[in-house]
Formats: C-alpha cells, sequence, structure tokens
C-alpha cells in the first residue's frame, strides 16, 4: 500500500540557523533549508552527526527560531510552539514520580481539557500504542520500549497534525526498536492515527528507507540539503527486496561521496590544520580493520553489506571511515570501503609495528598533531597548554567540535606514544618526557 501525500503542512524557505562563537562571531548550522512536509507522508531526515537535523526538527517545532527565512506552519508563520505539533525524543523523558497515564496527561496540560476528558483521551492512547493495562504503573516499572511506548502515546494523545520524532528507535535494543516500529507503522498505513504528516530525523539508514517516503540527505558544517530521494516502495517494506537494497546503496554513495568532499574541502582550510577529527578510539579503528582485511570481504566492503554485520548505523559507521580515510588506512568511495596497502599491513601486524605504522601516518596525514608534536619538541620542557591549540581551532570549528577534535586526536597521539595530555593541568606533554 502507497500512502498519497496531498496538501502541505509545513514549509521553510531559505531557512538558516547560526550560533555565535566564542569570539561573537556566527557560527553556521544550517544554511539555505527549503523543504515542505505534505499531509500524508512521514519525511525522513538523514545525515552525519553534526548535520543539523535535530536543530531542523526543533525549528519545525517552533521550539527555536531560524535566523532568516520563513517557516509556514498550515499558512501561516511559525515563531513559537503551535496547537497541533508533538514530538518523540530520543530520551524517554518522563517524570519518574508520575504513573503512566498521568505521564500521557501531562501532554495535555496545555490545552486546559476537563479531568474527563483529559482522563479519556490518554486511555485512548495508552490503548492505541499497546499500553492497555499498565496505566497505573511508573517508569521504573517499565522496560525501554514500554517507556517509549509511553512517549508516543504522550506525543499522540494532543491528536497532533505534525509529529516530529528525534530519533525515536535509538535508544532502544534492535528487537525492541523493531517491534516499536513496525507497530508504528501498521497505525499509519491503517490511519489509526489523528497525524496528518511525520517528520522523522534518524541515523539509520534502512529505517529511514523502511519508514519514509521522501529522504532528505543532509551534508555537514552547515547543514544543507544534499539531496532528496524518493522511496517509492509499497507498505509492508522488505529488506531483502531487491529494490529496497538499491535505495539503500544510492544514500551510502551519496553519503560517501559527500564524506570525502567534505574531507578535501577542510584539509585545504589552513594546510588542514582545523580539520575536525572524529574521535575513534583507536581499538574501534583496528577492530574494524581487522573484521575488513578477513572473509568474506579481503580488504573491501560495501558499506551497506559491512553495516549490518557489524551492527553499526551511520552514526557509528562513518565515524570509522572517515578516520581510516584521513589516516589513509582506507579509501572511501561510491558507497564502498577498501583498505590501502598500508592498513593491509596495520591489520596482519602486531602491536608494536602497528604503533610504528600508525604514529607514521598520524604526522603525515593529520597536520593538527604534527603541529602539536612540532610545538611540544621546541619548547623548553616539553610542554604546551590545551588552550595554546584549542583557540586555533574554535576560530573555525564549534565548541563541540573543537572538543570532539582535540579527543581524538590526544587518543591518537597517545597510541602512537607521540604526546600525551594531563587533564588534571590541561596540558600536552611529549610522551618520552611525560614522567619528568
Amino acid at each position: 500500500m502507497i500512502r498519497q501525500a496531498t496538501s502541505c503542512i509545513i514549509e521553510m524557505r531559505k531557512v538558516c540557523k547560526a550560533f555565535a562563537k566564542p569570539s561573537g562571531e556566527p557560527l553556521p548550522v544550517l544554511e539555505d533549508i527549503d523543504l515542505s512536509i505534505r499531509e500524508g507522508e512521514i519525511l525522513g531526515l538523514l545525515g552525519r552527526s553534526g548535520s543539523g537535523k535535530s536543530t531542523l526538527l526543533r525549528i519545525a517545532g517552533g521550539l527555536i527560531r531560524p535566523t532568516s527565512g520563513d517557516v509556514v506552519y498550515r499558512g501561516e508563520p511559525l515563531s513559537e510552539p503551535a496547537e497541533g505539533i508533538g514530538v518523540v525524543f530520543q530520551s524517554f523523558a518522563l517524570f519518574p514520580w508520575l504513573t503512566v497515564i498521568e505521564n500521557v496527561e501531562a501532554g495535555l496540560d496545555a490545552l486546559g481539557l476537563g479531568h474527563d476528558e483529559a482522563r479519556r483521551r490518554a486511555m485512548s492512547a495508552i490503548d492505541l500504542i499497546g499500553l492497555d493495562g499498565f496505566q497505573s504503573a511508573y517508569p521504573r516499572e517499565l522496560s525501554g520500549g514500554m517507556r517509549q511506548r509511553v512517549g508516543f502515546a504522550r506525543a499522540i494523545v494532543i491528536e497532533p497534525v505534525l509529529l516530529l520524532m528525534d530519533e525515536p528507535f535509538s535508544a532502544l535494543d534492535v528487537l525492541t526498536a523493531e517491534t516499536l516500529r513496525t507497530d508504528f507503522l501498521d497505525l499509519w498505513i491503517e490511519r489509526q492515527l489523528p497525524t496528518k504528516s511525520v517528520l522523522l530525523v534518524t541515523h539509520n539508514i534502512e529505517e529511514a528507507v523502511m519508514m519514509c517516503d521522501r529522504i532528505l540527505v543532509l551534508s555537514s558544517n552547515p547543514g544543507r540539503i544534499a539531496a532528496e530521494i524518493a522511496v517509492p516502495l509499497a507498505h509492508p517494506r522488505n529488506r531483502l527486496d531487491t529494490e529496497f537494497h538499491g535505495i539503500v546503496d544510492e544514500f551510502y554513495s551519496i553519503l560517501t561521496s559527500r564524506t570525502t568532499e567534505s574531507i578535501g574541502a577542510q584539509s585545504r582550510i589552513h594546510g588542514g590544520l582545523v580539520q575536525p577529527l572524529p574521535a575513534v578510539p583507536t581499538n574501534r579503528l583496528a577492530g574494524f580493520m581487522e573484521a575488513l582485511a578477513s572473509p568474506p570481504y579481503q580488504g573491501r566492503a560495501e558499506l551497506a553489506r559491512i553495516a549490518g554485520a557489524l551492527a553499526l548505523d551511520i552514526k557509528d559507521l562513518f565515524p570509522i571511515a572517515e578516520a581510516l580515510h584521513i589516516l589513509e588506512f582506507a579509501e572511501l568511495k561510491e558507497g564502498a570501503i577498501k583498505l590501502t596497502a598500508a592498513g593491509r599491513i596495520f591489520a596482519q601486524s602486531g602491536t608494536e609495528e602497528r604503533k610504528r605504522l600508525f604514529a607514521e601516518h598520524l604526522l603525515r596525514f593529520v597536520p593538527l598533531a604534527a603541529h602539536i608534536s612540532r610545538v611540544l619538541n621546541e619548547r623548553e620542557g616539553h610542554l604546551a597548554p590545551r588552550v595554546r591549540f584549542e583557540s586555533e581551532l574554535e576560530d573555525h570549528l564549534n565548541p563541540s567540535g573543537t572538543e570532539q577534535t582535540l579527543l581524538a586526536v590526544i587518543d591518537w597521539a597517545r597510541y602512537a606514544e607521540l604526546f600525551t595530555y594531563d587533564d588534571e593541568t590541561r596540558t600536552f606533554i611529549t610522551s618520552n618526557h611525560s614522567a619528568s
């Protein structure tokens, strides 16, 4: 069954959002976003961490205002939370001192309903979402999946026209997430929900293809709409279908292309000194290279296939792939990842050879690591305060990007025994002087 989308529920026109850097200069998070959500469709937002997906969802909900551009909800400008918009968050966000029915009724507080009507609507939502019999339970008595069902019930009890879902299944285990996802889709397809449209933020490509009618891919730094792909598959959808796999592969190809373009562009800014680094521990990089070097991959794998085999979604998979690409232990291309000659050697080597090879690549391909190492070697005492490098990064990265990049370079350098970091004194020091 294919549900037909009709009139527009919400529209964004040239929406931009920027936050202030420590220097006071604007840091763009979203740029020139044009989108519409039509009645009868589930629209997906897919992208890497930091692409602005959750910010965009909050703008759609009137929770934050754009820096510029227009948001129109049902024909009227939207500048604050509006009636008819419900939100399901990633975390359960329940009041632990309230029962299930009291948590659901809390979603009705702003509507000013009488007690009897509020109770009737809450019981109806509890029934619909599969919580009947649990209305007197407290959150501590429920499993993660049941608690998230309470979150869904609280969102739909207001009978929203537009339902915003911010990674609603990501905090659940695989089986629980699949059950709740399927139950929600059944309610949606059978038109048992009062909701007219859904905006879904997700890191999971298969989840997006399973649920959505259209999917927007956001690029990063700042977030822009890089691609829009329709999913013309009837429900219920089958992950084993050739068409399903084809759409999934198309998304991986788009994301790998965007990732390599971004890495290339960042490497040209200040010689790559301020390139954002994914904070992936070296043991995860090593484990991934070992898996990729082994059968059935033998050094090369389609990202969609290895992601499924290792149970990785894009928020986990792409940082690993990006780090290996930056370090030139692997190459990302057209939805696939392939170990370089150095990556193959690393996967087959012992601990000391791995450390030596990693140090060589870190100094050669990560300018920030080489810069820190050079500064430490030139200074008396071989020490340097964190702020020395932090201030350089913050001129180009937001605070979270700066923190993530420093975490990455510290972890990688410790493994390579190039330099280390004392968190108490917030000081970098070369490894061979760390005891002094």
